[in-house]
């Protein structure tokens, strides 16, 4: 047994935030965003295209059994390992998936409440954070046209559809006299509970219905038209197919911003079907949210007041720091049927105590709304709109400039900032075009100078670019293209020399010797 005692610099009192320690926590906080403040000047790609073999070399390397090491030389350490080969956001050759740059303002907040570490679960626990989370979610259903509604914060896009799925489970499972179905009858009719949504809905739609136990089949599909929407006409049909067959029509969700094509669905038809059916409608706006404070495109979400509840990811076109969503609902009555009490937490005497976890799926929970806040208090919610208005234009403008491109095709339209493509010059064939999607989005993300994503429309692959950088210009998109371009370029000419029986290069190549048969050695 080693007698060595143990190095407790990274455990003593001194390592953690008090008013002793203040002093140290200004220096060091100080340091890390000097530090990360020269990485972002100086950021020329998405990220540094080290191989997976590479990072998890560099990750094992790392004793996190051995002896501490102290606060400045383990930051020192982490940032060379996880900030030199972070994907950056901000960089304009990242266009994949649904991250944005982040305002500063958020970024300060972040640290204040990283700092103060409040959880709103409990109202004392938090005090004034809870009431300005409260007035934060007031003012999102003001935006979304709620006249009293209610809400919570919650970690994302999947929890906030959970959570909203979980209101419409529990009204749909509660007797027209309020009672809320137990036993025999409770299980024989959630089992016969379906969701109604469209292919294009988030994947979570499914995963929540398995977390809440409904049957295995109880997704229901909506065909939609040529652009991918949900067809008013096709749902219609489905909610009497589901009574015909004995299901019961769960919700209907509607999407305000499809993960692939950035589509919305006719939100105000499709209303009208549920408040005919008195079926549940829940818009999952987790990409299109922002819209709730654009000076151009509001319109876009009309209908969407009619909705029983309603999901907003305020880390995808708000611009926040990750994570920030909420989800939404039209009459509080339907968030307070999942709240659930504890003697040591929020008993149920204490009812009129602003207790936040009595909403949530969550207990211990940070403070995401403190972001929002202090962005909509810096530059307005104007200002947030604006730029999500400028990704919007910036994607119509992509749009253009590929109408009579003879390489790249435009696939489908968008009502938000995607862009769906697929090389194809004359002369490539469609299967040899499905199978330069995988492969040139592999070439751009190993050297780590782009970053391009893939979906599936149609039944065909296709690469997209999702524009959430405000910053970004026409030019910094076509740059982005032209190495789409040329990694296509460069698969097919290895293709096709792959396919020779006698490559050229066996021939000219001044530094092979050649044998008296004529070959290489």
């Amino acid at each position: 047994m080693s007698t060595t005692p143990p190095d407790t610099r990274s455990t003593r009192v001194d390592t953690l935030l008090r008013g002793a320690t203040a002093g140290a926590y200004a220096r060091t906080v100080r340091r890390v965003v000097d530090d990360v403040a020269s990485r972002f000047a100086a950021v020329t790609q998405p990220w540094s295209g080290a191989s997976r073999r590479e990072l998890t070399e560099l990750v094992d390397r790392v004793d996190l059994d051995g002896p501490g090491i102290g606060t400045d030389d383990a930051l020192h350490e982490t940032a060379d390992l996880y900030a030199s080969h972070a994907v950056w956001f901000h960089d304009p050759g990242y266009a994949a998936h649904l991250n944005c740059p982040v305002a500063i303002p958020a970024v300060g907040a972040e640290a204040m409440l990283a700092a103060i570490n409040t959880s709103v679960d409990t109202y004392d626990q938090s005090t004034v954070a809870t009431l300005m989370e409260r007035r934060l979610v007031a003012w999102t259903t003001a935006r979304i046209g709620f006249a009293a509604g209610d809400g919570v914060f919650t970690s994302g896009g999947t929890q906030s559809n959970l959570h909203a799925l979980l209101a419409a489970r529990e009204r749909a499972l509660t007797d027209p006299d309020g009672a809320r179905l137990t036993g025999a009858d409770r299980a024989e009719r959630q089992g016969r509970l379906r969701i109604l949504a469209t292919a294009a809905s988030h994947f979570s739609v499914a995963k929540s219905a398995m977390i809440l136990g409904l049957a295995d089949d109880a997704v229901v599909p909506v065909a939609t038209d040529a652009d991918g929407r949900m067809d008013p006409a096709a749902l219609t049909e489905a909610l009497a197919a589901t009574a015909r067959t004995g299901g019961v029509a769960m919700a209907v969700v509607a999407t305000a911003g499809t993960t692939d094509r950035g589509t919305i669905d006719p939100l105000a038809r499709i209303a009208e079907r549920c408040d005919a059916a008195d079926v549940w409608l829940h818009v999952d706006a987790a990409y299109g949210g922002g819209l709730l404070v654009s000076p151009t495109r509001r319109h876009l979400l009309a209908g969407i007041e009619r909705a029983r509840s309603v999901t907003v990811d305020f880390h995808k076109t708000f611009f926040q720091p990750v994570s920030a969503s909420a989800v939404l609902v039209r009459d509080p009555a339907d968030l307070a049927r999942t709240a659930w009490h504890a003697d040591y937490l929020n008993p149920v005497e204490d009812s009129a105590e602003i207790n936040q976890v009595d909403r949530s799926l969550q207990t211990t929970r940070r403070f995401d709304a403190l972001k929002l806040w202090t962005t909509l208090r810096a530059i307005g919610p104007d200002g947030i709109g604006a730029m999500l208005d400028a990704v919007c234009d910036l994607a119509a403008a992509v749009h253009a400039d590929l109408s009579d491109d003879p390489e790249l095709h435009l696939v489908c339209g968008t009502d938000l900032s995607t862009v769906i493509f697929r090389y194809q010059p004359d002369g490539v064939t469609d299967a040899e075009a499905d199978a330069l999607v995988p492969a040139v989005r592999r070439v751009l993300f190993d050297s780590g100078r782009a970053g391009v994503a893939k979906t599936v429309v149609g039944g065909r692959p296709c690469l997209k670019l999702t524009l959430l950088n405000p910053e970004v210009t026409l030019d910094d998109v076509r740059r982005v293209l032209n190495l789409v371009r040329d990694a296509a370029h460069g698969i097919l000419a290895g293709r096709e020399l792959a396919d020779l029986t006698a490559p050229p290069c066996r021939d000219v190549h001044p530094h092979l010797q050649r044998t008296s048969e004529g070959e290489p050695r």
